[in-house]
Parts: C-alpha cells; structure tokens; sequence
C-alpha cells in the first residue's frame, strides 16, 4: 500500500497536479474528472459514415472529419494535430502527421484526414500555438513511437473501462429499494453483462448504505472481456506491476488508480520522464464519445505555461476488427415472441451494452416466407437483449404484432412441432456486418399443464413444486387460488422459475415453482396460469393437505381387536384399514395418540403395513409394530368386608359392587394358560390416580393351582385415605405390556360416627356427631329421602343436624364416593314418642 502511494505521488508531483512542489497525501487521489475541450469525429468508409462513438477501429483508406468542438469564448489558439504511427520500432513518415489550425475559420466545417496504408495506431494531440509546436511535437513522437503506442493501447483501454463503470454506476444509482436482494439482483446482472466484479464488501453494509457504497465509495474492479489487452501484457517494469496490483485490489481507490488505469499511470509516467522538456508537458485524456462527440477527461489541468500542457487523445486502433463474441447465457434457454418485454439473456461482449459500438441490430425469425427483423438495443440493466422501443419507451406494438402473425404457425395450431422456432442476432460493429448467436424462441402459448410425480402440496409450509408442459417460456404470471366457495380466501402469487437439473442444464418445457403457503388452510385449490397475450388462465387443480400431520407408530398385540397410533394432529384421522378389518378412532383419543377400535381381532405380522384415511382425502402408509398378545385373566369371584369398628355407629354399606376403603377384599382370578410367576396385577382407581401392584414375589398374591390366584388386599393402607371411586385390576406381563381394565367395584369411604342424639319421634331433627361426616353427601329420615339434609360442600365440623328416622331406629346416608346407593345406621335404642319424659343419646 505504502508503494502504491509512493507511487501516486510520484505521478502528481512529475504532473504538476499540486503545484510545484512533490508533497502528496494518501487521500487525493489522481482521478480523470477534470473536463477538456470537445473534439468532433466522424469516419467515412465505403460511402458510409458514422459518428465516432460507433467506430471500434479504423482501416486504411478510411476519411475522419475532424474538427475542434471549442467555445465561442476562447481565446488561446490551440493546434489540433493527428498522427497516425506504425509500430514501436518502425518511424512514421513526417506526412502521416497532420496539423489543424482551430482557430482558423476554414476548418470550421472539419478537416478530412485519410487512414495511409500500413498506419497502426491514431493519436490526436491539443497543444497551445507557439513558435515550431508541430515540428517538436512530431519530432518528439517520432523518435519515440514506442512509448505513445503504448499511451494509445492504455488510453483506450481504461476508455473502455469507464464507459462500462459509467454505465453500472449510472445503473445502480438509480435502484430505490429496501430491499437487499433487489440491490444484489441488480448489480449482478450489471456485474455480468458489463463483465465487472462489484466490491462484495458493500453487500455486508446496512441496506440503506449499499448502493452508496457500490456508487461511491468503492470501484468495481474489471475482469478480461476479450477486447482489450490486458493490464499485466502492458506493462514491463516491476514497479509498474507492483503498482498494479496494489491498485487493484484497493477498495477504496478512485478513479485512476485501478485496473486499466493503472496503465495509463505509468505509461504517462514513462513519457514524462523521457519526453518532458522545456516546453511540453504530456498529459493524458480519456475520450468519452457520445455520438460524434469526444468528450475528453483530464487528470490534470493544462498549463499555458512553459512546459506547456499536450492533450493526448487515443483515436480507434487502425486493425481488422474484432466482432462481439455474444453468446446466450445459456443455450437451452427459450424466449416467448409474444412477451413485449421479451429478454434475451446474452453475454460475452459487455462493450455492447457500454458503448455504441454495436448498432442497427435486429434479430431476424428463421422462418420461411416473408422476412420479419426484430429492432433490437441491449439493455445492461435487464441484462440482455430487448426489444427496441420508441422514446416514450413504450413497446413496438406493431412490430411485434407482425412478427407474432409471422411466427403464428400455418395450419393446426399448437402442435409441438411448431411451438419453438429460432432467431438470429445480427447487426453492426462499427461499419462491419456481423451474425451473432442463434436463440430458441416460443411463438404460441403452452399448453397440457400438469404438476411432475406424486408431490403434495402442504398447508402451513413453503412447497416447492414442477410443474410441466408443452412450452413454459410465455409464462407471465401464476397464482394459486382458493377453491369455488371458499370464504376470505385471497391468491397467492408463486414464484416460478425454469427447472435445472444437477448439472445445472435447464429442464426442456419445466418450470420450479415455488409455493408459500404459511397462511392457508387446507382444502382445494387451482394454480391459474397467466401467458403472455391471452386473458384467459389455464387451471391445474390443487388439494393443499394438512402439514402438520405426522404418522409415527402403529402399534397393536396379536389377537387384539384395540390397537394405538401415535404421531401428531391425529384428529383428522378417519380410520385405519388392516388384514380385512377397519379401525376407527375410540374414546381417549387426542392430537399425538389415537386409540382404535375394529369389530374382530386381528393378528398381523410386525413390519406389515397399514392403511390411515384422513379428512382431507389423502391415504398414508404406516409400519405396524406387531407386539406379542397382551396377557389376559377373568375375574372368578371377589369379596368385599368391612371392618368392625369398636367405639363408632357401623355404617353399613348396601350397593353390590361397593368396596370399603376400611375394609378387606378379596378376589379369584383365573388364566387360560399358566399363571406367569413374573406376572403382576395392577389395581387402580379411575385415571390411575390412586393404584397398587401386587406380585407373587410381595405375598399379596398366591396361586391356588397352576391357572389359578388369590388376591387379598387392604384399600386403606394400598391407597390411601383419599381413593375413592371406580376400581379396575389389569395384568401386567414382565416385558410391559398390560392387559384390559377389568372392573372389581366402587371403593367406599365411610364417615365415623361417634353419637346421635334424638329427642322424640315428633322432634324434626337428630344431632350427628364424628368425623369425616363430609364424606356424606345426605342424610334421609327414610329409604325414599323425602325428608333429607343435604351436607354442604367443604363441610369440616364435628356435628350435623340430621332428620329424624321415620322408624326411630334407620338414619339413611348417600356417600359422595356412590351417591347411587343408600348406606345406613341404625341406632341401638328406639327414640321414644312425645309422651317420654326424658330425651334418648344414643351411644355405643
């Protein structure tokens, strides 16, 4: 870096760009922004003339009109002078050198000079009018042709150059987005018509500072477009490399200190250093032409004062010329004649899309009969060849529409023969004819449209999908749209774009489209297919599924009629088909595990695979894990006593299947097959909030015989004091897996009553004094409870005032455990009538 600034300052200081002294700082850089006066060219060849923006080289023979574009203003007299040379080792004669006086009113109308034969290159020199300018200058050039040739060759190739910059700067300046990918998507397409590799720094900016940085505050830096010498043939010294490639890899550079430019630096650098004299100085101007314009750039400012400043000015190379090698970007790429937008993507040669050098082109169909051309411009910010339009930039209705009638095919139309023709690119490089690439070309709408394979698309979710048909270039807009009749559905808008294979080869008449679908339901849609010129859309039906059902596991045991799938959103599962036999979803189910139920047992192999019917239609497959038949037992009989309690009123229970939590039970149960010894019985109440496992090993299990057991077991201490409810034994077999439910009863909780107290029969109520008495959800004078005291909810006292017994002895209770059936007490003394003279305490 420290070099490319020496060097800088170097070319300032010989310059004279600070003045006289050599001081230089790293942040003023030379640049090419200083205006110079206009020089006027045209160039006549055959009998035809074009201005010289238009003009890539020039031949012998060749007649350039020449005159000086000055001010009305000006006051110096400057002497136009053109010289045309012929190799670095070879001096021109003195009479290829041709000196304009522009102050003189006979050149007014231009000066016509002709190419002479054997010339190679053409320079043109701006030097103040003094006393034997044109001798010295001709002397100086011809005793050192090398180094102007080499000034010539850099000056043209950085003018090259900033024409492309200036088109991408001209380009990206003018992109008003906040959107980084539109900025990327821009500047890549520029970066690859032009052939310029933008500074991918600028891309890790914040949004709003990327076009600034891509404008401004950086420079692309050029890749080789085959047109022009490249920068290390053209330079020798090993300073002049070193400086090179510095340069180039300066982010911060401006303009004059990269790429082609840096050729120029040192060519200069040379000449001034071995030209330089008491009277001339050379300074260098890029020719920027615009018509028959040159519009010269100067890094320096001229001086009128000894040494004066000469303007050199590169003219065309005197060489056959080299046409543009354009070609498709990719050449199995199909453009619909029927887009009035229609691009064609080319690339190859960015000076046509530069500069004016490529001109008059038209792309002429490969058809028989009449001929139809197409006008064609090349357009950079699109990135290939469009189109000509008008000046109000409004499509060539008329052109297209000949040509779409002239591509329109004769007979049936539509068939595949005659859907894709071909075009050719032909036009004019300077004043040579050239033919460039032949394109494939879409004359008629597709057709046959169908989605590729079995894909699905997915409600909730991004969906990439293909879709096929006949001719897929005329494609202008598709849409998924909602079902007939669905409410508040809108279109979604898919991106599509031509489908590749691996290899990156594009897919003949497919498309990759690509779906978003994060905020729609599932249910029927239709993608509406837009083409170019033709209001009416080609439908393609659509079903979007549920994406967030998923199948993991269908799980079941030989010889079972029950079976369990687990996955995720299983509420829209309809049933499941297997060995002949229909599942459907049973009680308990939910979103991750459907329980199900068919008519018959089924016994299926594991790996075998079932059949699962969802709402939305579709059938998805599903592995069955086979497990091994579950282990099964019957009940034979069971038992149920209560425990005596000393000190209490009994509560007597009367419900059949009703087991005292105070109490013991018993019951038989019995196996088709031996009773496993590893076996266990698990028993439970509802939900399993409270349960127990009793095993052979734990002594609360003992076989009678081989097939037989007896199970004894004490609620209280297994439960607890808070179990109540239905209660169910399963067995359990040694691998897990576990049996049916088979209902034993309804455990019981009874209050303890500890005193009743009762005046009369005639009194309405009786005290009721123990424990837990919110057990009790009612206390009735008789067995129909006509007369009652309901126990309020979060009842916690000692005593409650209860009906009289209708019989003085039965006071009837309805447990909260079993509501359904009555419990009673019975008092060990009758209550007494009124007549008695003293009220009865019943105790124990």
């Amino acid at each position: 870096m420290k070099g490319l600034i020496r060097a800088v300052c170097l070319i300032a200081g010989l310059l004279g760009v600070f003045g006289g002294g050599s001081r230089c700082w790293a942040d003023d850089p030379v640049k090419f922004d200083l205006a110079g006066p206009k020089v006027d060219v045209q160039v006549e060849r055959g009998g035809m003339k074009l201005p010289i923006a238009q003009v890539p080289n020039l031949l012998a023979g060749d007649k350039l009109r020449i005159k000086a574009d000055l001010p009305s203003t000006q006051s110096n007299h400057l002497l136009l002078i053109v010289a045309f040379l012929r190799g670095t080792t070879n001096e021109p004669p003195e009479d290829w050198f041709h000196e304009i006086e522009t102050w003189d009113k006979k050149t007014a109308e231009g000066t016509v000079i002709t190419v002479p034969q054997g010339a190679e290159q053409a320079l043109m020199f701006i030097a103040p009018e003094t006393g034997g300018d044109f001798k010295t200058l001709r002397g100086a050039v011809r005793g050192r042709p090398g180094l102007f040739i080499r000034a010539d060759a850099g000056l043209n190739e950085a003018t090259f150059e900033q024409q492309r910059i200036q088109r991408y700067l001209a380009a990206m300046k003018k992109v008003d987005s906040k959107d980084p990918k539109v900025i990327a998507d821009r500047s890549s397409k520029l970066a690859v018509t032009l052939d310029l590799k933008p500074n991918p720094d600028c891309f890790k900016q914040p949004v709003e500072q990327q076009v600034i940085c891509l404008t401004q505050g950086s420079v692309p830096v050029l890749l080789n477009d085959g047109h022009e010498m490249s920068v290390t043939e053209a330079l020798s010294s090993g300073t002049a490399q070193d400086l090179a490639s510095n340069a180039s890899y300066t982010p911060q550079a401006g303009l004059g200190l990269y790429s082609a430019y840096v050729g120029v630096i040192v060519d200069v650098v040379h000449i001034v250093n071995l030209m330089k004299t008491a009277q001339y100085q050379y300074i260098p101007a890029l020719s920027l032409p615009e018509g028959s314009t040159l519009n010269l750039k100067l890094n320096a400012p001229p001086s009128f004062l000894n040494p004066k400043s000469v303007i050199v000015i590169a003219l065309p190379a005197v060489q056959a010329a080299k046409l543009p090698p354009l070609k498709p970007s990719n050449a199995d790429e199909v453009s619909c004649l029927k887009n009035p937008k229609m691009v064609m993507a080319i690339e190859g040669a960015p000076l046509v899309f530069s500069t004016s050098l490529a001109h008059d082109m038209v792309l002429h169909l490969n058809r028989t009969g009449a001929a139809v051309d197409l006008p064609l411009e090349a357009d950079a910010d699109q990135g290939g060849l469009v189109v000509a339009t008008d000046k109000e930039r409004k499509p060539l209705d008329d052109v297209m529409a000949k040509a779409n009638d002239a591509a329109r095919p004769q007979g049936k139309m539509g068939s595949s023969t005659d859907l894709v023709i071909t075009g050719t690119v032909e036009g004019f490089w300077g004043f040579d004819h050239f033919e460039g690439p032949t394109v494939n070309l879409q004359q008629v709408n597709g057709k046959d449209w169908k989605i590729a394979g079995d894909t699905k698309l997915m409600a909730g979710q991004d969906n990439k999908l293909t879709l096929i048909g006949n001719g897929t270039a005329c494609v202008e807009h598709i849409a998924l749209s909602p079902a007939q009749g669905a409410k508040d559905a809108k279109d979604v808008n898919v991106k599509y774009e031509p489908a590749k294979e691996d290899g990156g080869k594009l897919q003949k008449d497919t498309l990759a489209l690509s779906v978003s679908l994060k905020s729609v339901e599932p249910g029927g849609y239709s993608l509406g297919i837009k083409q170019f010129g033709d209001e009416n859309l080609e439908h393609v039906s659509l079903t979007a599924y549920n994406a967030n059902i998923k199948l993991d596991a269908f799980t079941i045991h030989a010889g079972d009629q029950t079976a369990v799938l687990t996955g995720k959103g299983l509420g829209s599962v309809v049933s499941l088909d297997l060995d002949g036999q229909t599942f459907t979803p049973a009680a308990g189910s939910d979103e991750a595990t459907a329980h199900l139920e068919a008519k018959a047992a089924v016994t299926p192999k594991d790996g075998d695979e079932a059949k699962v019917k969802l709402k939305d239609g579709r059938v998805l497959p599903v592995k069955v894990t086979a497990a091994a038949a579950r282990p099964g037992l019957t009940l034979v009989s069971m038992n149920a006593s209560q425990a005596e309690e000393g000190g209490t009123f009994k509560v007597v229970l009367s419900g059949k299947d009703e087991i005292p939590l105070h109490g013991k039970l018993t019951f038989v149960i019995t196996t088709k097959d031996v009773f496993p010894r590893t076996q266990k019985i698990e028993v439970a109440t509802a939900n399993e909030r409270a349960k127990t496992m009793l095993s052979l090993a734990d002594n609360n299990l003992v076989l009678q015989d081989d097939h037989t057991a007896v199970v004894t077991l004490d609620p209280l201490k297994a439960f607890g004091q808070s179990a109540f409810g239905p209660l169910a034994m399963r067995p359990i077999a040694a691998d897990g897996s576990m049996g049916d439910w088979t209902r034993l009863g309804i455990l019981v909780r009874t209050p303890e009553i500890s005193e009743i107290k009762c005046t009369t029969t005639d009194a309405a109520t009786c005290a009721v004094s123990g424990k837990n008495l919110f057990l009790v959800q009612s206390f009735g004078a008789g067995k129909d409870f006509a007369k009652s005291a309901d126990v309020p909810s979060g009842f916690a006292q000692d005593e409650f005032a209860v009906p009289t017994p209708a019989d003085g002895v039965t006071l009837y209770l309805k447990l909260r455990d079993d509501p359904g059936a009555a419990a009673v007490v019975k008092l060990p003394t009758p209550i007494h009538s009124a007549s008695a003279s003293a009220p009865v305490s019943a105790q124990p």
